[in-house]
């Protein structure tokens, strides 16, 4: 059932990074322009957050096994319909729905999560999600490089489609129902409405939830514009941004799974501040790089700190966002999830206002986000005198 939950985790991961080394010839292949093209990333962001602003209440009242398969087989036919789409636009168009539908496999695997674990055992299994994503995050992009040499971006999307398929199988044989139907809520979108209310009139849910969208824009920006940075700017063939994309995915494991550890026996806002100070050091030598064309090393040296910060930021704010909320965790899990990848979707095409040969949109887009999550960290977190105690309600 564990390895199930963290299979789920992957379909963000994969829908990104598989996909990344084949961009440029995409861009080419269907004549678009290079910020149409990165409306392929917007639209599939911004889908995996809205999918999962859906699935997450839903499953709160329906439990989480129906959905999950229905979003499992949304996904396959979505990623189906993207190999097959003739131009740019309906490209965009499929790409949106097919983050819909993976979104909805992300936000179970984390309200499961919070159905069958707590207190430490809740911060080590969201470490262990932040490695199992950075795992994907390795392989996505090997896979695609390699896949690039032997078929084109739409056999990439077959290739996502027969692995929705696999993780469709897994679901049917093995998750089982973690939401007893005693515990689901009951009502329509007034019950929904008033629990986001519940959730965002909490000083510390809004400002993880903040926290987490802001660090987010710097790694989407990173997703988006790096595969331009390194094969364009520095030369890198696609396999070659597929090594250098693997070293920062294989920092965003170790860190993750540190984060988790750290978390659980020291301080989940501390290990928080560790990853946001990481995002600023990271983001402000990449801007640095990009303004001073330094060499190739530096932007790996500084996208490796960036996205090991992003990392270390992931466990604890997604415990300090659902652990006293366990009556709601799907829709807790949701507003997370939405803030992430609505505000990575809005991030992402700013990196190519510059164009394709020039990195310092990348590095002003990354130091803004990391600032901004710092800033809400001091506000919103760091102040609080204590830390945050179950609603009355819920009590």
């Amino acid at each position: 059932m564990a390895v199930v939950l963290t299979l789920l985790t992957i379909f963000g991961p994969l829908s990104m990074d598989v996909y990344l080394p084949v961009l440029p010839a995409l861009t080419t292949e269907l004549r678009a322009a290079t910020s149409a093209a990165q409306l392929t990333v917007t639209a599939c962001l911004l889908g995996l957050g809205l999918g999962q602003a859906a699935a997450g209440p839903l499953s709160d009242r329906l439990g989480r096994r129906r959905p999950l398969l229905a979003g499992v087989l949304a996904y396959i036919l979505t990623s189906t319909a993207c190999a097959l789409s003739p131009a740019i636009e309906p490209l965009i168009a499929a790409r949106f729905v097919q983050g819909l539908a993976g979104g909805v496999g992300i936000v179970i695997a984390q309200a499961a999560g919070r159905d069958l674990y707590s207190g430490g055992k809740l911060v080590r299994f969201y470490g262990h999600l932040t490695v199992i994503a950075g795992l994907a995050a390795v392989i996505g992009p090997v896979i695609g490089g390699q896949l690039a040499s032997v078929t084109d971006w739409r056999g990439i999307f077959l290739v996502l489609s027969a692995i929705g398929a696999l993780i469709l199988l897994a679901c049917l044989v093995i998750f089982r129902e973690t939401l007893p139907a005693h515990d689901r809520v009951t009502g329509g979108l007034t019950r929904t409405g008033r629990d986001f209310r519940r959730l965002i009139g909490d000083r510390t849910f809004l400002g993880v939830v903040l926290i987490s969208a802001f660090v987010s824009a710097a790694l989407f920006a990173y997703l988006a514009g790096a595969t331009y940075v390194l094969q364009g700017i520095y030369g890198l063939s696609p396999q070659g941004y597929a090594v250098a994309f693997g070293l920062n995915s294989l920092g965003f494991m170790v860190f993750g799974f540190a984060a988790g550890r750290l978390s659980e026996r020291w301080s989940e806002k501390g290990t928080l501040l560790i990853g946001l100070v990481l995002c600023l050091l990271g983001a402000g030598g990449l801007l640095a790089t990009a303004v001073l064309a330094l060499p190739l090393t530096a932007v790996i040296l500084s996208l490796f700190t960036m996205v090991s910060g992003v990392a270390a930021t992931s466990p604890p704010t997604t415990s300090l966002a659902l652990a006293n909320y366990p009556d709601i965790a799907g829709t807790a899990s949701s507003l997370l999830g939405l803030a992430r990848f609505a505000c990575g979707g809005l991030a992402a095409p700013l990196v190519g206002l510059g164009g394709a040969d020039n990195a310092v949109p990348l590095g002003l887009v990354t130091l803004v986000s990391a600032g901004l999550a710092m800033s809400t960290y001091a506000m919103t977190i760091r102040l609080r005198p204590r830390d945050r105690q179950p609603s009355r309600a819920h009590r």
